[in-house]
C-alpha cells in the first residue's frame, strides 16, 4: 500500500503548525509582557506552553466544526475568530500602553516605595496581564492547516490522531523556543533613559501588531 499520501499529510500539518507560529503576532507579545515583568525562562516556557496548546485546541474544534458544519461556515467561523484575535491584542495593547503611562506620570516618572497592599495589587495585576494575554492568544485558530485534516477523514481515524499529535508537538513546541529565546534576547538588552518607558512602548508594540495584521491577517 502506499503511504505517500499520508506520510506527506503528516508532514504538511507539522510544517504548518512551526511555520504559523513563528508570525509575530503569536510569540512576540509574549516576549514582550515576559521582558516587562521579569519572567524566568520557566515563566515564559510555561506562557508559551499555555498560549500553544490552547492555540492547538481551538485549531483542532474548528477541524470539528469542518466535519459537521462544512468548509464554508468553518472557514468564515475561524476568520471572524481571528479578526477578534486581533482586536483583542489593540485593546490589551492599548490598556497596558495607556495604564503604565498614566501610572508613570503619577509617580512623576520615579520609582516609588509600595507598602504591603500595592505589592499584592501588582502582583495581582501582573497575573491578571498575563491571563488576558493567554487566552487572546490561545484563542486565535489556525486556519491554513484545517484543509489537510480534512483530506485526511478518507484514510481513517489513526491517521488524524497522528496528524493532531504532530500538529500539537510542532506548534506548542515552536511557541516555547520563539518565547523563551526572544525574551532571553530582549532582557539582555538595555534602552537607556527608553527603560522607564518600557511599560508604555511594550503595550504600544502589541497592539500594533494587533493593528497589523487585522488590516494583513495572515490565515
Amino acid at each position: 500500500m502506499n503511504a505517500a499520501p499520508e506520510v506527506l499529510l503528516v508532514a504538511a500539518v507539522g510544517a504548518v503548525g512551526v511555520l504559523h507560529t513563528m508570525v509575530p503576532d503569536h510569540w512576540a507579545p509574549i516576549a514582550l509582557i515576559a521582558r516587562r515583568q521579569r519572567w524566568s525562562r520557566r515563566e515564559t516556557a510555561r506562557a508559551a506552553l499555555q498560549a500553544g496548546t490552547g492555540h492547538v485546541v481551538s485549531t483542532l474544534l474548528i477541524g470539528l466544526a469542518v466535519w459537521i458544519a462544512g468548509v464554508a461556515f468553518a472557514t468564515k467561523f475561524g476568520q471572524a475568530v481571528s479578526t477578534l484575535s486581533s482586536v483583542a491584542l489593540i485593546a490589551f495593547g492599548g490598556w497596558i500602553a495607556i495604564s503604565s503611562w498614566r501610572e508613570l506620570h503619577a509617580a512623576g516618572g520615579h520609582h516609588q516605595d509600595h507598602d504591603h497592599a500595592d505589592a499584592e495589587r501588582a502582583v495581582t495585576a501582573k497575573r491578571s496581564t498575563r491571563t488576558a494575554l493567554l487566552l487572546i492568544l490561545g484563542s486565535s485558530p489556525m486556519i491554513e492547516g484545517i484543509p489537510a485534516f480534512f483530506a485526511a477523514v478518507k484514510y481513517g481515524a489513526a491517521l488524524l490522531a497522528v496528524m493532531a499529535v504532530v500538529f500539537a508537538i510542532s506548534t506548542i513546541a515552536t511557541y516555547v523556543v520563539l518565547c523563551v529565546s526572544s525574551a532571553e534576547g530582549l532582557q539582555r538588552m538595555r534602552f537607556g533613559t527608553f527603560e522607564q518607558y518600557g511599560e508604555v512602548l511594550s503595550g504600544a508594540f502589541i497592539a500594533v501588531i494587533g493593528i497589523v495584521f487585522l488590516a494583513f491577517p495572515v490565515l
